[in-house]
């Protein structure tokens, strides 16, 4: 999975950065509320780069999945963030689980010994403009590291676990468009 992540970014730095392009960011948060790292989320060519690092957590698979709401409250051990996102038409979660996966649904993630998680995820199954495959639509989105890893079929989140790390994602200033040269 390593090398896949590996060769998927080198494949996207080659093809160039979406120039001015939506983005979005979230400031992680654990259980506590304390600071826990940073999500960031990039258009690319016809998808979205998200890059996540995160600390504090146990060494092992993660699930990561990106929620209905756009609200981390800890208070409520994130649950306020509702369930992984889906458009109008539900799906069932999980890439094995039959007429799935939601568009909230990541690859499972991997933390290091010394509890940090490091990893770009490219996606296709939503976008971070105005459209209808929008993740901005009136309540916004979740970023959200579970405890556990994803079996991919389990409903209604693959057994993932607690959720840990959450981080609401904020939709980016677009940069001022450039000014054509003579």
């Amino acid at each position: 999975m390593k090398i896949l992540t590996g060769i998927l970014v080198a494949a996207l730095a080659v093809a160039g950065p979406a120039s001015g392009g939506p983005a979005a960011s979230a400031r992680m948060i654990d259980t506590t509320g304390h600071p826990a790292g940073q999500a960031n989320l990039k258009a690319a060519p016809h998808g979205v780069l998200i890059e996540i690092a995160v600390k504090g957590l146990t060494p092992g698979p993660h699930a990561v999945l990106l929620h209905a709401k756009g609200v981390c409250d800890p208070a409520a051990a994130f649950a306020s963030a509702g369930p992984v996102f889906d458009f109008e038409l539900p799906r069932p979660h999980g890439y094995f689980a039959r007429g799935g996966p939601k568009p909230g649904d990541l690859p499972v993630q991997f933390a290091g010994p010394d509890g940090s998680l490091h990893a770009a995820i490219y996606t296709t199954a939503f976008s971070l403009g105005d459209g209808k495959r929008s993740i901005f639509d009136g309540d916004g989105a979740a970023i959200i590291v579970h405890a556990a890893s994803d079996d991919y079929q389990t409903q209604p989140d693959g057994r993932a676990g607690a959720r840990l790390i959450c981080g609401a994602l904020v939709k980016n200033p677009s940069p001022p468009a450039r000014k054509k040269s003579k």
